[in-house]
């Protein structure tokens, strides 16, 4: 069954290690990212934007199929279906569609707006026993139309949003979407420590988990962050094990043009760097 990531974020900060948050796109993404977790016996998060959501044909079909493969495959590690980066709207529908949990990103508005909103969705959620990120702050790159340009949070405006209940909080600390450029200056961990100090006791989230160094992601576990995104990471696995099946000309021997065989590659792929991260991030074995 889906549960908040409440009690998950909460084992995580008493435990000193991170939950994975892995996007999914398909069916393929959300089977591999499944399995894999039940295999490392490690709490998970399926993230969905609302661009992929939308992909999905919609948030109910999305919720839908997670349930149900839930069943299915037997899967008996703790699983949140979270909304990434949501708008105001967008995390309602999630609401009203079955998802364990949602991220309002408010960033974007002026911090009593942010705030305004945020108390709102807080509110509907929690009478429903569904979590909420919210976030301050910006992740840096693009995401669906998303775009930030990396600033960092403001501890106070943290705090602000901390006080409103909810369950985990997104701060801007120079991180991005998508590949790090050669020139990104690295996370900055005195904000990270800033916003800890700010916010005691609150599971804090890091966005674009895809290219930082092991020992930055190591560091900023060791200050707070209990969650950690990964998105681009499995694409490019997904992309790269798909291209070599093709371009060794494995889709024209026998019937491996059957999308079922085509797409296999990629879906291994997908399980392998989710079983690296999550053993990165310290969750195997804590479900």
């Amino acid at each position: 069954m889906l549960v908040s990531v409440t009690e998950m974020m909460q084992k995580a900060k008493a435990g000193h290690y991170a939950v994975g948050q892995f996007n999914i796109n398909n069916l393929e993404w959300t089977k591999a990212v499944l399995l894999t977790a039940q295999e490392q016996n490690s709490p998970v998060i399926l993230g969905v934007s609302e661009g992929a959501g939308k992909y999905m044909t919609g948030f109910k079909t999305v919720a839908a199929m997670v349930k149900a493969m839930i069943e299915e495959l037997n899967i008996t590690v703790p699983v949140a279906l979270h909304l990434d980066h949501g708008t105001y709207e967008g995390a309602k529908k999630c609401i009203e569609a079955g998802f364990s949990s949602i991220m309002f990103d408010g960033s974007h508005y002026p911090i009593d707006e942010n705030v305004e909103k945020t108390k709102e969705l807080v509110a509907l959620a929690h009478s429903k026993g569904i979590s909420v990120e919210a976030e301050v702050g910006s992740i840096g790159g693009e995401e669906d139309g998303v775009v930030g340009a990396g600033e960092c949070a403001d501890p106070k405006e943290c705090k602000m949003i901390a006080d409103l209940g909810v369950d985990i909080l997104a701060a801007g600390i120079g991180n991005i979407h998508g590949v790090y450029p050669a020139n990104w200056a690295g996370l900055n961990f005195d904000v990270l420590a800033a916003v800890q100090e700010a916010t005691p006791g609150m599971p804090l989230v890091l966005h674009g988990g895809t290219g930082i160094p092991d020992d930055m992601i190591k560091k900023a576990i060791n200050l707070g962050v209990c969650k950690i995104n990964v998105n681009t990471e499995c694409q490019l696995s997904f992309a790269a094990a798909t291209r070599k099946y093709i371009e060794e000309g494995k889709d024209q021997q026998g019937k491996g043009f059957d999308p079922r065989k085509l797409l296999a590659p990629g879906f291994e792929a997908i399980k392998e760097t989710v079983k690296e991260k999550m053993e990165l991030f310290g969750s195997v074995g804590k479900a």
